[in-house]
């Protein structure tokens, strides 16, 4: 497993340029970040032609479970794909939407053929796209995904090894815990690791959760992709990256 560092967080409101140059001062040549529309690409394309692995960034934020924004979704998914086909990048962030008021099992269905229909579009870039639970008891209030139980049913039912979930240890521990139990059940259907502490959303030091154990156990599995530092940091950034480099060292 590799880390990947989230500008955006960990580097909130400095210019890519200036994050690049501190990732790499701390011996770490991958990032990732949120939205690619608000970013300078000829850039990133530059820095990703200079050794920067860019390892994930975010589709457009668009409702899976709303299926009349089906084909909105799809047109920004392809969109998206031709901008990581030029930064290099095999993997994209997708969020689900707010739940709706009708019932969940039409949203999970709406989720699980929508995910479908991308996939033609996915495997033949290569991408894999990652599907993101998020805690809805601190930060996203009325998100329609919260659990990487039904996560994993979705990628059950999509059956394809280029649609995943992303399991972000930060969310899952609010929201359900028992986190080595589930990666290493779910690792199959996991394409990308996001981990920050809890409570808080800072440092990985700064946690209840043991992420010595968390990261052997992920490891353990055999993962080879990216664990995604996506926290907002109370000190020097660099002593943030220092600890987790430690950790997987």
């Amino acid at each position: 497993m590799k880390l990947s560092v989230c500008v955006d967080a960990v580097y909130m409101g400095k210019p890519i340029e200036e994050a690049v140059r501190k990732v790499k001062e701390a011996g770490l040549d991958t990032i990732e970040f949120w939205t690619w529309e608000d970013k300078d690409v000829e850039l990133l394309e530059k820095l990703h032609n200079e050794g920067i692995r860019i390892a994930a960034f975010c589709t457009g934020f668009i409702s899976l479970v709303e299926e009349g924004e089906r084909e909105k979704y799809i047109e920004s998914l392809k969109k998206t794909i031709e901008t990581a086909k030029r930064l290099g990048c095999r993997v994209l962030i997708s969020q689900t939407g707010q739940e709706l008021p009708i019932s969940r099992e039409k949203q999970h269905k709406s989720m699980v053929e929508g995910l479908k229909a991308c996939v033609p579009y996915l495997e033949e870039s290569g991408i894999t796209l990652v599907v993101e639970p998020l805690n809805t008891r601190v930060d996203h209030a009325g998100y329609y995904l919260s659990s990487s139980d039904e996560a994993a049913e979705i990628m059950k039912e999509v059956g394809s090894p280029y649609v995943k979930m992303l399991f972000d240890i930060y969310h899952q521990q609010i929201m359900e815990g028992d986190l080595i139990r589930r990666i290493k059940e779910y690792i199959p259907y996991i394409g990308h690791f996001h981990a920050a502490g809890n409570p808080g959303r800072h440092e990985l030091y700064q946690s209840e959760v043991d992420y010595g154990k968390v990261f052997a156990a992920i490891q353990e599995t055999g993962y080879e992709g990216c664990v995604g530092l996506e926290y907002f940091p109370l000190d020097d950034p660099e002593k943030g990256l220092a600890f987790a480099k430690k950790l997987t060292d």
